[in-house]
């Protein structure tokens, strides 16, 4: 079977953002990873968490300390 679908650009590693950061990055990291806003991944973010069955803060911490930051761009190597 032949794949006719264009070739995708490579995705990004799941990574807290620095640009996009408002508390710890996770849902600028999201927005960056899955290629939207930010504002519309914390929008569905606040919208989820406030269902009484998920714990948005929970799960928030829970990305926190699981998703990497993203490296500082602005750093020199070797320093």
């Amino acid at each position: 079977m032949v794949n006719s679908s264009p070739p995708r650009a490579r995705r990004l590693a799941l990574r807290r953002s620095r640009r996009h950061r408002i508390v710890a990055g996770v849902c600028g990291g999201l927005a960056e990873w899955l290629g939207w806003r930010p504002a519309i991944v914390r929008v569905l973010f606040v919208l989820v968490g406030a269902l009484p069955f998920l714990s948005g803060i929970l799960v928030y911490l829970v990305l926190w300390l699981l998703i990497p930051e993203e490296e500082d761009v602005r750093r020199v190597p070797g320093h």
